[in-house]
């Protein structure tokens, strides 16, 4: 009975940093899950992967509001404090649970100096001015107030793990651990704007993420891959009726366009209605 009282009772919810620095200065294994809420089984894949590699694991909720390209985007992210709560007290042996303020994270104003080099501004960067600068200065923040030995994020936005993995490796001694996207039974990658839509809207968006996945298995012998994802990218739109940012074959090394198969994947960014939804396969 007690050890069930104390598993129930071990999550540590941490409101601002004077805390955070007293509870976390004993321990020097620590696993980060940085999130902006909106938990599902994706981010519960993460906290379970930092369980089980680092002795004691926190998990962040924090809308950064300087990672967003409009006030009526920040606005509408499905924030739920009580719901996220209520999912991670159930994970067994989730140590700590992080909940700052903007002035928790951004006590310092200075700005670190961030320049993201002219060959990634593509993909997301190319179509959100700022926002991976925007990121990466409060996963700079963040990982100074933590400081933690491992920081766990998600494939499914690859550029934003590429460029978080490069900075905060170069910057600290802390290791960017990426981890495979998590997809409902009918391959819809997870995601916490997956909430904004209803269910009817959910059910069409995974018949065409499903048309989406199937493109992998078509350029597997195609010369010009990135020519016929033009010409896909045309046909999706008129079919779906959505907008497509880009539809695009790039190395997962450098993030350059390749027409190759192997070592690259396609990247994909549209709109359904007014939600935006990314994946990678």
């Amino acid at each position: 009975m007690f050890y069930l009282l104390n598993i129930l009772i071990q999550m540590k919810i941490i409101l601002n940093n004077y805390d955070l620095s007293k509870t976390l200065g004993p321990f020097n294994d620590i696993g980060f899950v940085p999130t902006m809420g909106g938990i599902h089984e994706g981010h519960i894949s993460l906290i379970e992967k930092s369980i089980k590699s680092n002795k004691k694991t926190i998990v962040s909720i924090f809308v950064n509001p300087r990672q967003f390209n409009s006030v009526k985007d920040f606005n509408s992210y499905p924030a739920n404090i009580k719901k996220d709560l209520a999912i991670l007290k159930k994970i067994k042996r989730l140590d700590f649970v992080y909940i700052p303020k903007f002035k928790d994270v951004y006590e310092n104003k200075k700005k670190p100096e961030i320049k993201i080099k002219k060959k990634f501004k593509v993909l997301c960067a190319k179509f959100r001015k700022g926002h991976f600068e925007g990121v990466l200065d409060v996963m700079i923040r963040l990982t100074k107030l933590v400081k933690p030995k491992k920081i766990f994020m998600g494939k499914k936005d690859f550029q934003q793990l590429y460029l978080v993995k490069n900075f905060i490796e170069n910057e600290f001694n802390t290791k960017v651990i990426g981890c495979r996207t998590i997809r409902n039974r009918n391959k819809l990658a997870l995601s916490s704007r997956n909430f904004l839509l209803k269910q009817s809207e959910l059910n069409d968006v995974e018949k065409i993420s499903k048309n989406f996945l199937n493109l992998k298995n078509k350029i597997k012998y195609t010369k010009n891959i990135n020519q016929f994802l033009k010409k896909t990218k045309k046909d999706f739109e008129k079919f779906f009726n959505i907008k497509i940012e880009y539809l695009e074959n790039r190395n997962t090394n450098d993030l350059s366009l390749s027409n190759k198969y192997n070592g690259s994947k396609i990247f994909l960014a549209y709109y359904y209605k007014s939600v935006r939804l990314i994946d990678n396969f």
